[in-house]
């Protein structure tokens, strides 16, 4: 029910379903939704959980309601799937390629994605402390090789206004970080953070390349305040789309179809769709490579090359994009060319 503080990110986050028996008290769960206790805590805004009680499809319930399926793990699921402890050179830094970085700057987040492939660490015990960013901004400043640091977490947008510009006004007073990149799934969580003061204080930073990359899943997230959200955003920096694949939820061609023509009109460029993660527990979520490459046949040549992403499996290895067999060389040096038809080529 909405309250006169509904608004407030704040009040958002104080008042965030946490607990089985608050969430019994909102929602009629399902069998296998009677569950307590798995590895990732729950953490659900009242925004979108109104989201969540007004989906009669029931998508939007899978992406942040536990299940028992979380107890399912397989055995090719790693806690740390994409081994960024690995690559750690400080307690909050990843440093895997070779002229970028991975901030990691909280643990938290106002609502915890059921797929999260920092379940190990978000939500869990103690926060990143100042001390720690600082020693990580310090490696920064210490490797000019470092021309693009990613602020991501848990959520940036989950910080104060004065604490999150105390990061970016850090980095950015290094010389060589020639781009700020940061990723939330606040405008699709809690809107109403992005607020007037985030704005003004992201605005500061608009002399170099600030890039905001959000998670998006389903078009039923795209409300009013949503978009909203991502126009204000617009504004101040760069938005791009991540979107995992997921089982049930958005594998299907026609529901991303949509969701990625309506971020165009939003100004957000569809970036990324990842294959999900090998984090433990989550095989219930993962889709058959065969099914994103048949979606890949369905949407390029489909969509404006604008709205589509890059399809793209992360592992311990890195990113590694997914692409169509468009070229192919013939015995005698030359290539054949087909397009997304696939009854039409040409030599070339």
């Amino acid at each position: 029910m909405k309250t006169d503080d509904w608004e407030s990110w704040k009040w958002q986050l104080s008042n965030s379903v946490k607990k089985l028996e608050d969430l019994k008290i909102e929602l009629d769960l399902l069998e296998e939704e009677q569950i307590d206790n798995t590895n990732l805590p729950m953490r659900i805004t009242p925004y979108f959980l109104n989201l969540v009680k007004n989906d009669t499809t029931g998508i939007l319930r899978k992406t942040v309601i536990p299940t028992i399926n979380e107890f399912e793990i397989s055995l090719d699921e790693f806690i740390d799937p994409l081994a960024e402890d690995q690559y750690k050179k400080s307690d909050c830094l990843v440093h895997k390629y070779s002229d970028r970085a991975l901030l990691i700057s909280t643990n938290a987040c106002s609502t915890y994605c059921r797929y999260c492939t920092r379940s190990r660490s978000v939500g869990h015990g103690d926060n990143i402390s100042e001390k720690q960013i600082d020693d990580s901004i310090n490696y920064i400043k210490n490797h000019p090789e470092l021309k693009d640091i990613i602020i991501s977490g848990g959520d940036p947008f989950c910080f104060t206004t004065k604490k999150l510009d105390r990061i970016l006004n850090k980095i950015s007073e290094i010389n060589h970080v020639e781009i700020i990149r940061i990723g939330t799934k606040i405008p699709v969580v809690l809107p109403m953070r992005v607020d007037d003061e985030l704005i003004n204080m992201l605005r500061k930073y608009t002399y170099r390349p600030l890039y905001i990359n959000v998670h998006f899943t389903h078009p039923l997230e795209l409300t009013e305040e949503c978009k909203e959200a991502c126009r204000k955003l617009s504004d101040v920096a760069i938005l791009g789309s991540q979107t995992v694949l997921l089982k049930g939820i958005n594998d299907n061609a026609e529901i991303l179809k949509k969701l990625f023509h309506e971020l165009l009109k939003i100004r957000v460029k569809p970036y990324y769709l990842y294959q999900c993660d090998k984090i433990t527990g989550s095989s219930h979520f993962r889709c058959d490579l065969n099914t994103m490459i048949d979606i890949m046949k369905k949407l390029i040549g489909f969509n404006g090359g604008l709205s589509i992403p890059e399809f793209i499996i992360d592992t311990e290895i890195g990113k590694t994009p997914l692409r169509l067999d468009y070229v192919t060389r013939n015995e005698n040096g030359k290539y054949t060319l087909t397009n997304f038809e696939k009854n039409k080529s040409v030599e070339y």
